[in-house]
């Protein structure tokens, strides 16, 4: 990309940066040229996704543009603008000049309690219009929420909102839920009714996550992760530390009950239960990104506003001549750098960008292009944009395959890490039928033989059989799995216990 070439949507936004993408698109920086200020622009391709899914797509976005505009509050993102431009959908939006809350977090370690109890109280306030609407907002967590310069705290992405109306028609597939595994509500995951309860979950674990340092539930898998939501307890934070107050640690514990029925009744009652908590009115260190500010001077005028300027976004790489080469070894070492610093979205936008150049300088198919798109597809997955590395993924076990053969380690490798990305894209169907044709080259010890990885494609695709539904078939390949590995290992293997508790779990379902 070059200054002179930079795209201009709708003959007004000029695009900048390329700051996020996912399943809904991608986010860009602009300049809104007319008003002469930076706005962070939202784009749509239904045409790039093929058959229904297209169509949902298009739904999702037309149903953020319209839910996002209908919450005026000032922790809510602002809509500015919405459109089409040809088979493209556009969305404008307030650019937020701040920190994302997962960052902000890496940042500060550990997060001073104060400063989780601001946070909290700010996006109940936001939760508590947004559920007056009434909308669910369905994936609260620290990616979608940024903390401004002066301290207070915006909600972004509605884009998984379901506005609570019986004539609202589901926008996804029947049994699927929609949000982030380590933030779902028990009642989210099994694919049953939503409402601000479950928002007030998500609020449980986000504050845990703050107050501890990781979310109380995690795992190697989405379906290992919302197991441990439906059925393990959330070790208490004071566990961890002390210095929380009893009172903040008691709160999170309600919040992350399974039962909606046993949690708070509203955002606003959290509210309540946080303000005791909160810092009396007092002076500000003056230092940004502090959360606590807005409640230490409501409404008082930042003092270093005026000599601190707002820092202007750079681009993900160096814009130059059409005539001036890009310096692949330079992008190499920058993302090396960047992801020694952890900052992997940074660095996932180094690598796609410096691809296509370094393609025409050494050959697409030579060993610098293959080792970049081997990092950049790992990256991604790193990243969690699992809808970007499942091409990349499928490309290079295609090509590996087409040189040394189906049952090369590698090319099996890139397909195994496809379907784990299927898996997280809530493609089940479309996982097992991959983890099925891969597990015989793991079985077989002539071909690509690794016991360990066959039980564990196994033990995916007995999760997935009860993703899907098929119970019975869950069971018996899950019982066949325990079997086999407590032969191999033990009864006291961890997998084995794991898969008796699944399976315990199953006999009183099916019972």
């Amino acid at each position: 990309m070059t200054v002179a070439t930079a795209r201009v949507v709708a003959g007004r936004y000029g695009l900048s940066t390329l700051i996020g993408q996912g399943g809904m698109g991608q986010v860009w920086t602009a300049y809104d040229q007319r008003l002469d200020r930076r706005v962070a622009v939202k784009l749509l391709r239904p045409d790039k996704v093929a058959g229904q899914e297209a169509d949902e797509l298009r739904r999702r976005f037309v149903r953020e543009c319209r839910v996002t505009a209908q919450v005026d509050h000032p922790g809510l993102v602002t809509v500015h603008d919405a459109g089409s431009e040809g088979e493209e959908l556009f969305l404008v939006m307030q650019y937020v000049d701040g920190a994302d809350l997962s960052d902000h977090l890496a940042e500060h370690d550990p997060y001073p309690w104060q400063w989780a109890v601001a946070v909290a109280a700010q996006l109940c306030a936001v939760l508590s219009a947004v559920h007056a609407v009434p909308i669910v907002h369905r994936d609260l967590k620290p990616r979608n929420v940024m903390v401004k310069q002066d301290g207070t705290v915006t909600v972004l992405d509605l884009g998984v909102a379901s506005v609570m109306d019986a004539d609202t028609t589901r926008l996804t597939h029947t049994g699927t839920p929609i949000g982030s595994p380590a933030y779902m509500a028990p009642e989210q995951a099994m694919g049953g009714a939503v409402g601000p309860y479950t928002d007030l979950y998500a609020l449980g674990v986000l504050l845990h996550e703050l107050l501890s340092g990781d979310v109380p539930f995690s795992g190697s898998t989405a379906l290992g992760v919302l197991h441990r939501h439906l059925y393990e307890p959330p070790l208490p934070v004071r566990r961890l530390r002390p210095e929380v107050p009893e009172a903040l640690e008691a709160l999170v514990l309600r919040l992350l009950a399974k039962d909606p029925q046993h949690r708070p009744a509203s955002a606003q009652e959290v509210y309540e239960h946080l303000a005791v908590l909160l810092p009396a009115r007092g002076m500000p260190t003056g230092a940004p990104l502090d959360p606590t500010r807005p409640f230490l001077r409501p409404h008082a005028p930042w003092p270093d506003r005026a000599r601190t300027p707002a820092p202007q976004p750079a681009p993900a790489m160096p814009l130059t001549p059409p005539a001036e080469k890009p310096d692949v070894a330079r992008a190499v070492d920058e993302v090396k750098r960047l992801l020694g610093e952890g900052r992997i979205t940074q660095a996932v936008d180094i690598l796609g960008a410096i691809l296509p150049a370094a393609a025409e300088q050494h050959g697409e198919h030579s060993p610098v292009v293959r080792t970049l798109r081997k990092q950049y597809a790992a990256t991604l997955m790193d990243d969690g944009q699992y809808r970007r590395a499942l091409p990349e993924l499928r490309r290079l076990a295609d090509e590996r395959a087409a040189e040394a053969g189906h049952a090369d380690p590698q090319s099996l490798r890139f397909r195994h890490d496809a379907a784990q990305c299927l898996e997280q894209l809530g493609e089940p169907a479309a996982a097992l039928a991959e983890y099925r044709a891969l597990l015989p080259y793991y079985e077989n010890q002539y071909v690509a033989g690794d016991p360990e990885m066959a039980h564990d494609i196994r033990r995916r695709i007995g999760h997935l059989l009860l993703a899907l539904g098929d119970r019975p078939a869950a069971h018996d390949t899950l019982a066949r799995l325990a079997h086999d590995v407590e032969h191999l290992h033990g009864p006291g293997h961890p997998l084995v216990t794991e898969i008796r508790r699944t399976l315990e779990w199953l006999g009183q379902v099916r019972g």
